[in-house]
């Protein structure tokens, strides 16, 4: 329990029996063994207390699937005796993307009863795996729900009694029962458990056909498209039938499941392979202008593209791919949907999003990092009569596209592919003319325009990405609210130091501070420790008061690190020794080491 991590975003730790956290063995320890058997059963209780007081007759229904990860197997193996003992109807996918897993679950939206474990360590190296529970609303389960869970967990494995009893199901199921997860579609064990791969693939299918006809996005003409499936769930998801289904072109390399042949998070020199492979593909058909790479689980991509200014394939940013999915769907909303409509993003996610949705009227809100954070304020909004069409955390990559509530790549490359495809005609402007109007760029605007030229319109800030080795620290301190405290005495001391040679060199001329906790936003801080666990943002003002940069910080809910990230307005260039952004995030970094010591 030590060793593990467990948050909204997910139940996770290094499965691999040895210990290594880049190990690809299939092997899991005893204890975690235990851990997941507990886990499924206090998941099952969950749903089963849940809907106590309904008129549900029916017996509690779970879905459960698995990136292509090792150890999955055994984890797998490790929970089933133990959902069968407690009488619930287990349905088993094999390999799933987590959007499959969870448009399967909306299948089953009339049964108040049904929920899903998806097995998954998302983007974290291949020893890594975890565990994440949602209902059948199409998204995992929300903080509050996701915290109660945690909670009768730690309940639960305190009692000795409970771990005996689990054990002595694991032990008697793998001595005369075993529950093997074979990839077919038979008979899978004596314990009567069938593979249900090819009802969750069709749920995936038609929902996604769904999300496209409700965007009514005919696309005349779609670009050709490469994938680096990099061996994750997606290489037996639905990616290449839909593709080819709407006219894409499509091409794909390790496309066999399990084979992972680089780091699992889609970033950085991730993207290398992929680009490569657009490069062969556009010199043999130039229609091929766009790649993307998924993570093991399959719920982000990021992309690669043709860059016809350079005559060579480039890797985008992350938020460089959630701003022009953004601006994709904010030019292709109607104008009855303009007048109330708005865009929940996570506290990182670069201010790029504030500029562009300002240009449509579009209001921006932010929750804490972590997608359950931010599907649930979208919720919210909705709730409150705004139109909430596209949300995702930038810092990640990747988007939300309603009614999803799960980033999906398929999503990501469509918004892309309409930014590219639906041009002029007649007197109806495409969605790149109606984003130069709107933001005033109509100079830049020509009829052979290219995603290239889409890209130098968007505006111009320069933000840390998540995974830059300069982004990730190693604290000490164990309570962040006290680290938050001292680090507030820290910059207060700083600014007075520093504030001319801010103001002088970046035109700050002001500050505000602001915390993130789950679905809250609380600005104006007076007191930095506020945030507790949550994200802390510094803002930083011209004399017109415009917010023009920020520094942030937050440990991460999913790995054993702590995050910080700068983002600001302008064209600087991030390996410039004067770059205001690595200024910025030196600056962070000294900040918090300083409060970390207590010195």
């Amino acid at each position: 329990m030590n060793n593990m991590i467990l948050s909204a975003s997910g139940w996770r730790g290094i499965f691999a029996a040895d210990g290594d956290e880049e190990s690809r063995t299939e092997q899991i320890r005893e204890e975690h063994k235990i851990f997941c058997a507990c886990a499924a059963k206090v998941f099952a209780e969950f749903l089963t207390q849940r809907h106590k007081d309904t008129e549900n007759t029916e017996k509690i229904k779970i879905l459960i699937g698995t990136d292509t990860r090792p150890t999955g197997k055994s984890i797998i193996e490790a929970m089933i005796p133990v959902l069968l003992s407690m009488g619930c109807d287990v349905k088993y996918a094999g390999i799933v993307a987590a959007p499959e897993i969870m448009a399967w679950a909306r299948t089953y939206n009339i049964n108040k009863s049904c929920g899903f474990i998806y097995v998954s360590a998302s983007h974290n190296p291949i020893g890594h795996n975890g565990l994440k529970f949602g209902l059948t609303d199409g998204g995992v389960l929300g903080a509050e729900e996701a915290n109660k869970l945690i909670k009768n967990f730690n309940s639960f494995t305190e009692n000795k009694d409970n771990i005996t009893k689990i054990n002595s199901i694991i032990f008697t199921t793998n001595q005369h029962e075993p529950t093997r997860t074979e990839e077919r579609d038979v008979n899978t064990s004596s314990c009567g458990l069938w593979l249900n791969k090819k009802e969750s693939f069709k749920a995936y299918y038609d929902f996604c056909g769904k999300v496209v006809s409700m965007k009514n996005s005919v696309i005349k003409n779609p670009p050709g498209i490469v994938c680096d499936f990099n061996g994750s769930a997606r290489t037996v998801s639905i990616d290449k039938d839909f593709f080819t289904a709407l006219g894409f072109k499509f091409k794909s390399i390790n496309d066999k499941p399990g084979q992972i042949v680089h780091r699992i998070v889609p970033e950085g020199d991730s993207l290398e392979p992929c680009a490569r492979l657009l490069e062969e593909a556009h010199a043999q058909d130039p229609s091929f202008v766009l790649g993307y790479v998924p993570d093991c689980d399959g719920d982000r991509g990021n992309l690669v593209i043709w860059d016809d200014t350079i005559n060579k394939a480039r890797h985008l940013e992350a938020q460089e791919v959630f701003a022009l999915a953004c601006l994709a769907e904010f030019a292709h909303l109607d104008k009855k949907a303009l007048k109330k409509a708005a865009v929940a993003i996570n506290d990182p996610t670069s201010m790029r999003i504030d500029r562009i949705a300002e240009c449509f009227g579009i209001s921006v809100f932010r929750a804490e990092v972590g997608e359950a954070n931010v599907v649930t304020l979208a919720r919210n909004l909705r709730e409150e009569g705004y139109h909430v069409r596209i949300l995702g955390e930038g810092s990640a990559g990747g988007n939300i596209t309603h009614p999803s509530a799960v980033r999906d790549p398929i999503n990501t490359v469509l918004a892309i592919a309409k930014l590219l495809t639906i041009r002029s005609v007649c007197c109806k402007a495409g969605l790149y003319k109606i984003w130069c109007k709107k933001s005033g760029q109509m100079k830049k605007y020509k009829s052979n325009f290219t995603l290239a030229d889409i890209i130098k319109s968007l505006p111009q800030f320069a933000t840390t990405a998540a995974y830059n080795e300069n982004a990730i620290m190693r604290i000490k301190t164990a309570d962040h609210a006290i680290l938050k405290d001292r680090y507030q005495e820290v910059f207060l001391r700083d600014w007075e130091e520093k504030k001319t040679e801010l103001k002088e060199k970046f035109g700050f001329c002001g500050w505000e501070a602001i915390a993130y906790n789950g679905t809250v936003e609380k600005r104006n801080l007076t007191r930095f420790g506020e945030a507790g666990r949550g994200g802390l943002k510094v803002l930083f003002k011209d004399s017109a008061g415009k917010e023009t940069a920020y520094i942030w910080m937050r440990g991460s809910a999913t790995e054993p690190v702590f995050r910080i990230m700068a983002d600001v307005e302008g064209t600087d260039v991030a390996t410039a020794d004067s770059c205001v952004e690595r200024y910025l995030l030196d600056w962070q970094r000294q900040m918090i080491m300083t409060a970390d010591t207590g010195e």
